[in-house]
């Protein structure tokens, strides 16, 4: 700039700690990631349906890819630290040390994962309860929310664990209270797993009806009584300690943190889409819909179909030989014996529900099970292939199902904007645009989700006024990918037989169960 002294660049850092790994970036003000890192976290699964990590592990995983991308840097120029994690229970004592949630009494594995299955009774007598509570939470609440677990360890682990218990931190605020020392909540995640009510706080009569009146004795100190918007500065920064540890400078602003999913949406919903053709230009942001493709639902069910087919040695052996990731060679596989029809109608006579580790939304049913309909004798690579095809249909239109169950409640929805893992496979993609008859949007950075926790980190610091000033400024559309729509009436049949699938289980689940 002449005739002044250019002002020196300001980054803000996010952090994503997601299913099995933490992983951090280096982000600048129009969004741009400079630095990348990424560290493995331990999962323990001691029996079948409970799933634990530990905090002291994450934490030191956080400080091992935060210290990476900022090697090199100007300290002084990075502004503001944001979170993001995975919806998990993290339980600490008075002293804030760790405490087993596990029947082995291992105070090391302290956190009940999110995907953990555990509190089923719990969350049955819950939802019998039809307290007014549930309707913000769909009418149903899901076994992988806090109240169902928090249940489990007063009912199943007494002493070693509840009568013990300081502190129950959503992973997000445990993440944000290790940099701060300050132990107010995310509106985020007390919303969302919690059942806290932004206008009307917690209820009591909930927590005494469930028999967790414990909360309400101690004015909710243990689950937090001070909440926060996200993106709000903590305290006076990031202490001394957690400074050292995350190789920061100490008093850099910190964000009140957002669930995983959330950070993505912020990292690309609030893009500037003037000039590609889109029905949202100009309409309100509720008209576009964040689909957050992580590893932590479509990775899982898309591995466990691939990997347990008889030709997946082939597939593997084949992929890495060219050089590919097993997606990528699928994805090549289907466009050589497509032959003359969209390689979507390869499915015509197989089709798949994606639930095989129950429905989170929109039906809250922990009880459904995976199908396929369709499966023939043969088990080659083609068959694979096809396979492959049909799971990642079935996610898509699972997403059309819950755009649908969403559009009854009043909501107007014309555009998806696809981030995570799976929007980096063009096949998932298209269809994504395909089933729900959306054009999707792709950010231009593809790590949306540590965008979105870097933006927290830019309102913590007060560079914007806004979270939305933040979100416009640091968000990019790379590429949107339009519907074919010649192709909708095939799908719309899809989706017919989609939704029979769980029709038809709900009715054997029932002759089953009648006694």
């Amino acid at each position: 700039m002449s005739g002044g002294e250019q002002k020196p660049e300001r980054y803000y850092v996010g952090v994503d700690v997601g299913t099995g790994s933490v992983r951090a970036a280096l982000v600048d003000q129009s969004g741009v990631l400079l630095a990348f890192a990424d560290q493995p976290i331990k999962n323990w699964e001691p029996q079948f349906n409970h799933h634990e990590q530990s905090s002291e592990d994450i934490w030191a995983a956080c400080c091992v890819v935060t210290k990476k991308v900022v090697q090199g840097i100007d300290l002084n120029q990075i502004r503001g630290l944001g979170f993001d994690a995975t919806c998990s229970l993290v339980v600490l004592d008075k002293q804030f040390h760790p405490l087993p949630v596990n029947q082995e009494g291992d105070s090391h594995r302290n956190v009940i994962m999110w995907l953990d299955h555990r509190a089923v009774s719990q969350v049955n007598r819950i939802n019998e309860t039809k307290h007014s509570v549930l309707q913000y939470v769909g009418g149903v609440m899901s076994v992988e929310m806090q109240a169902p677990k928090l249940l489990w360890l007063k009912e199943n682990l007494r002493e070693i664990c509840w009568d013990k218990a300081g502190h129950f931190f959503d992973l997000p605020d445990f993440l944000s209270w290790k940099a701060t020392g300050v132990t107010a909540r995310s509106l985020c995640s007390l919303v969302c797993k919690w059942t806290y009510s932004a206008e009307k706080g917690w209820d009591d009569s909930f927590w005494k009806m469930i028999g967790l009146e414990d909360f309400v004795a101690d004015n909710y100190s243990k689950i937090g009584n001070q909440v926060l918007p996200p993106g709000a500065s903590l305290g006076n920064g990031l202490t001394p300690e957690a400074a050292r540890d995350l190789g920061l400078l100490p008093g850099i602003a910190v964000a009140a943190s957002l669930i995983d999913a959330h950070a993505g949406g912020l990292g690309v919903i609030g893009a500037d889409v003037r000039g590609h053709g889109l029905i949202c230009e100009g309409q309100p942001v509720t008209s576009r819909l964040a689909v957050i493709c992580g590893t932590s639902s479509c990775h899982m069910g898309i591995d466990h179909m691939v990997q347990g087919h008889a030709a997946f040695p082939e597939l593997q052996v084949k992929a890495t030989a060219r050089c590919q990731s097993i997606y990528a060679y699928l994805n090549s596989h289907l466009d050589l014996i497509k032959k003359a029809q969209p390689v979507g109608f390869l499915t015509v006579d197989l089709h798949v529900w994606p639930d095989f580790h129950g429905n989170r939304s929109p039906l809250a049913d922990l009880t459904l099970k995976g199908m396929v309909t369709g499966l023939k004798l043969s088990q080659d690579l083609d068959d694979l292939a096809i396979l492959y095809l049909a799971t990642v249909q079935a996610i898509a239109l699972g997403t059309r199902f819950i755009i649908e169950a969403m559009e009854a409640a009043g909501h107007s929805i014309s555009t998806l904007f696809l981030c995570g893992g799976l929007s980096k496979n063009p096949l998932f993609v298209q269809m994504h645009a395909d089933i729900t008859g959306m054009p999707v949007v792709l950010s231009q950075e593809v790590e949306s989700v540590l965008v979105g926790a870097a933006v927290l980190g830019a309102c913590a610091s007060g560079d914007f006024a806004s979270v939305q000033e933040a979100m416009a400024k640091m968000s990019k559309v790379g590429k949107v990918v339009f519907p074919r729509l010649q192709d909708k009436k095939y799908y719309d049949k899809k989706y017919q037989v989609f939704l029979k699938l769980v029709e038809h289980q709900k009715e054997y689940l029932a002759i089953m169960n009648d006694d």
